[in-house]
C-alpha cells in the first residue's frame, strides 16, 4: 500500500524542533510519514506518536513502517487513528500523561487524498461528494450541499473559501437540488461554473477551487479542531519543548498566529514593578516571520508555494 506524498519544509520543520535522544514527540498529521521518517533518523532513542484521522494513512503506515512499530517494550513509533483535537486524552490512554518534548503539524489535504478519486476531494475527478478525512464520520459534502440552507451555504463558501460569488453559487445550488440531489463532484463543478460570471471564470485558476476548499474545511471542522489541538499542544509541551506548524491557508495561519501571540505576549499593567508568575508568557517565538520554501523546493514541489512554517518554544 503506497501513500506517496512529498513533505513540505521537511528539514526546516523537524530541525526547528531540536530533537533530542530519549524525547517524546508527536506528529499530529502523519500522512505518508515523511516528516516522521526524518525525525526518527535524528534520534538514537525516543518515541514518536503519529496521529491521523484518515484510516487509509494509518493502514499504509502500518505496512511501510513495520520495523519501527514492532511490539516490544519500547516501540520507536506508535500510531493513533484519531483527530489531533483529542491529543491530550489519547496520550493519556497510551500512558504518556507527563507532557511531550515536541509536536509538529502539516495541515491541509495530502496528495494521496486528492488523488484518490473516490474520496471526492478534487474537482479534477468525478466521484460522489464526500470530502471526509475520517471516513467513520457521518457528515460529508453530499449532506452539506444538499441539506444546508442557502444562507448557510453562502456563509460557508465565503468564510472558508473567500469565494466572492458565494451567494450566487449557493442560490444556484439550491435551485438545482430542487430538481434532484447533487450527487457528484462534476455535477457540483458544473453548477459552480454556471453561477460564476464568464469574465470571472477566465482568470484565477479553476472556478470550483475555492468552493471545494470551503466545503472540505466545513465537513472536517478543520479550523475548529486546529484551535482546540494547538491549545492542548501548548499545555502539553515540557519546558524547552517546541511546536512547529505548517499552514497552507490564510485562515489556518491566522489561528496559529493568534494562539502563539496569546501565549507569548503579556500585557503588564502600568506601575507593576514585576510580572507575577501567573502572568508570565508561556511561549517564546522562534521565528517572528514565517519560514517559507526555498527556491529549489518551490521548483520541485508545487504544494510548497503557499506553505508557511511557524515555530514556538515552551518557556
Amino acid at each position: 500500500m503506497k501513500f506517496k506524498h512529498t513533505s513540505v519544509l521537511l528539514h526546516e520543520t523537524i530541525d526547528s524542533l531540536k530533537p533530542k535522544d530519549g524525547g517524546l514527540y508527536v506528529d499530529a498529521t502523519f500522512g505518508g510519514g515523511g516528516h516522521a521518517k526524518y525525525l526518527l533518523s535524528k534520534l538514537n532513542t525516543g518515541t514518536l506518536i503519529g496521529f491521523d484521522q484518515d484510516e487509509y494513512a494509518i493502514k499504509a503506515a502500518k505496512l511501510n513502517f513495520t520495523d519501527l512499530l514492532q511490539e516490544d517494550s519500547n516501540p520507536r513509533l506508535q500510531l493513533v487513528h484519531d483527530n489531533f483535537s483529542h491529543l491530550e486524552q489519547d496520550l493519556v490512554k497510551l500512558g504518556y500523561p507527563d507532557g511531550i518534548d515536541g509536536i509538529y503539524y502539516d495541515l491541509g489535504v495530502s496528495s494521496p487524498q486528492f488523488d484518490q478519486a473516490e474520496r471526492g476531494f478534487s474537482y479534477r475527478y468525478n466521484a460522489r461528494l464526500d470530502m471526509r478525512m475520517d471516513q467513520s464520520k457521518e457528515l460529508d459534502a453530499y449532506q452539506l450541499v444538499n441539506q444546508s440552507s442557502q444562507r448557510d451555504l453562502a456563509n460557508i463558501l465565503y468564510k472558508y473559501g473567500d469565494e466572492k460569488f458565494s451567494r450566487q453559487i449557493a442560490h444556484r445550488i439550491v435551485e438545482k437540488r430542487r430538481e434532484k440531489p447533487i450527487e457528484t463532484t462534476f455535477e457540483l463543478v458544473d453548477i459552480i461554473k454556471e453561477a460564476i460570471p464568464a469574465y470571472a471564470r477566465r482568470t484565477g485558476g479553476h472556478p470550483a477551487k475555492k468552493s471545494f476548499q470551503a466545503l472540505r474545511v466545513a465537513v472536517n471542522h478543520e479550523l475548529e479542531v486546529l484551535q482546540t489541538s494547538l491549545e492542548e499542544a501548548v499545555k502539553l509541551l515540557r519546558p524547552k519543548g517546541r511546536i512547529s506548524v505548517i499552514t497552507f491557508q490564510s485562515d489556518e495561519d491566522k489561528i496559529v498566529k493568534k494562539i502563539f501571540k496569546k501565549y507569548s505576549e503579556v500585557e503588564v499593567p502600568r506601575g507593576m514593578p514585576m510580572i507575577p508568575d501567573g502572568m508570565k508568557p508561556t511561549l517564546r517565538l522562534v521565528n517572528r516571520k514565517p519560514i517559507t520554501a526555498s527556491a529549489l523546493e518551490l521548483e520541485n514541489n508545487n504544494r510548497s508555494h503557499s506553505a508557511k512554517l511557524r515555530v514556538a518554544e515552551k518557556i
